[in-house]
């Protein structure tokens, strides 16, 4: 048996570590080590709870608005405030416009130049895609960064700025729309529907979306443009379908009121926050297992058996993968949970689910813009309470996203946050069971002459870490 450490992962948010035991070429155990230390759950308190507002979306510059989000959320909660419509459909369209613009540059900017490397080359669709996506020299590129500034003109729009926004208040949005400014909206969202549908897919969203089996994605794809068809060619050319598997059970807190919260696991459950638990045997932090609610985050840098910063979150005991396609498997959108029957959750499933989501939502937010009403209400007020605890749930592009908050004699007494990459990249628990990553690398074949084997790095991308939302 050897070991071979992977890292620094180029394209990825923050700083990444994976060790890997390999026995007769193959890997026999995986170790995910988050090494960034951030500290923000330590920022926070004695804090006013709405200077939560202004720190807490500093913790990533790509996802900011979801942490905006879900600090929101969760004084919303302490106020007992329900936001009015238009607040309601504004904080949809900006956390979407943030997560589909995730989605996109994903594709486009971190995961699909590893197909144009040298690897590849002897496969007869090589010549097609590193004209496509090869880093620096690709058209990709020429395209997408100009159709995603413009999509996110919708940021400046609704949200004044991006990132770190703080437009998006307990009560609503505190940025209203005049009905010169809707009819703007309307026309980038259709702007950017023209550049997916050309691009992208080379279909309409709408038949995109409804692509509801195997037999029928692989129909729609056989003779068509676009770089999803591209993608899928190259992916079932190389078996990306059975390669990434991890625990195949999922979790989403539910999204923009129109994907549902909900656990699949051989079958779908209801989601209960009161189910989760934070394990620190593996983590450089001092404490015991505890409900985030009550959590600790207090370095412990010299802890025996301990190799990561992340914690290891846990729903009922058990690992959980998050992101897009356990939003979609909970959804029960009929082509994820055929492919996830079939092969399990893998490379392609992770990555065609993040595709499915731009041809979803993207009618959704143009539906959203339709129906909001200037002149309306957008923000309630309320009252902080002097002693109270809440949580603020919502879905990042990379999955479930929680902020969980007590407050003491009007001030912030505890903050805890688990972020996706919290779940996905999580350490072994108590029980020595690994990570959601750790068990999709175990039993991959390796290349002992490889130092960074290229379908390690599809795994990794697969899931689109955030590193640094990952520790706090």
């Amino acid at each position: 048996m050897s070991t071979r450490i992977l890292g620094p992962f180029n394209r990825v948010e923050g700083d990444l570590e994976v060790s890997l035991k390999i026995t007769a070429g193959r890997v026999s155990a995986a170790y995910v080590n988050s090494p960034l230390y951030r500290g923000f759950e330590q920022m926070l308190p004695g804090k006013d709870p709405m200077d939560a507002l202004v720190i807490v979306p500093r913790i990533c510059g790509i996802c900011s608005v979801s942490q905006s989000a879900a600090a929101a959320k969760a004084l919303r909660g302490l106020m007992g405030l329900t936001p009015p419509e238009n607040g309601l459909l504004a904080e949809h369209l900006v956390t979407a416009c943030e997560n589909l613009a995730d989605h996109l540059t994903h594709f486009y900017l971190f995961f699909m130049p590893d197909f144009a490397r040298p690897p590849y080359q002897d496969k007869a669709w090589f010549p097609r895609l590193a004209a496509r996506f090869k880093a620096v020299e690709g058209s990709a590129a020429a395209d997408v960064l100009p159709a995603r500034s413009a999509f996110m003109h919708l940021m400046g729009l609704m949200a004044g700025k991006w990132p770190h926004t703080l437009s998006l208040q307990p009560g609503g949005s505190a940025r209203p729309l005049e009905r010169a400014e809707v009819l703007r909206l309307i026309a980038l969202l259709r702007s950017f529907r023209r550049f997916l549908e050309r691009h992208t897919f080379g279909d309409a969203l709408e038949a995109v979306a409804e692509l509801g089996s195997l037999a029928s994605l692989h129909r729609w794809r056989a003779g068509r443009g676009g770089d999803l068809p591209l993608f899928l060619e190259a992916a079932f050319d190389l078996g990306l379908e059975r390669v990434g598997r991890g625990t195949d059970r999922f979790l989403s807190y539910g999204a923009y009121e129109h994907f549902p919260a909900g656990i699949w696991d051989a079958g779908l459950a209801p989601f209960d926050p009161a189910a989760i638990l934070e394990d620190l045997s593996s983590a450089w932090m001092a404490g015991e297992t505890l409900a985030p609610a009550q959590g600790i985050s207090e370095p412990l840098l010299d802890k025996p058996g301990a190799y990561s910063w992340c914690k290891a979150p846990r729903y009922n005991g058990q690992v959980m993968e998050t992101g897009a396609l356990a939003r979609q498997m909970v959804a029960g959108h009929s082509l994820v949970r055929e492919l996830v029957a079939a092969c399990g959750g893998s490379v392609l499933a992770r990555v065609l689910a993040r595709l499915l989501e731009l041809a979803l939502v993207v009618p959704r937010m143009e539906a959203w813009a339709l129906q909001l009403v200037p002149g309306q209400a957008w923000c309630d007020h309320g009252k902080l309470p002097e002693e109270g605890s809440a949580m603020g749930l919502v879905e990042a592009a990379r999955g479930a996203l929680g902020h969980w908050v007590s407050v003491r004699h009007g001030r912030i007494q505890n903050y805890q946050i688990i972020a996706p990459t919290t779940w996905n990249f999580s350490p072994r628990d108590a029980a020595g069971v690994p990570g959601a990553l750790e068990q999709a690398l175990a039993g991959m074949a390796v290349d002992p002459d490889d130092p960074m084997p290229v379908a390690v790095q599809h795994v990794v991308r697969s899931f689109d870490p955030c590193m640094v939302c990952t520790v706090h």
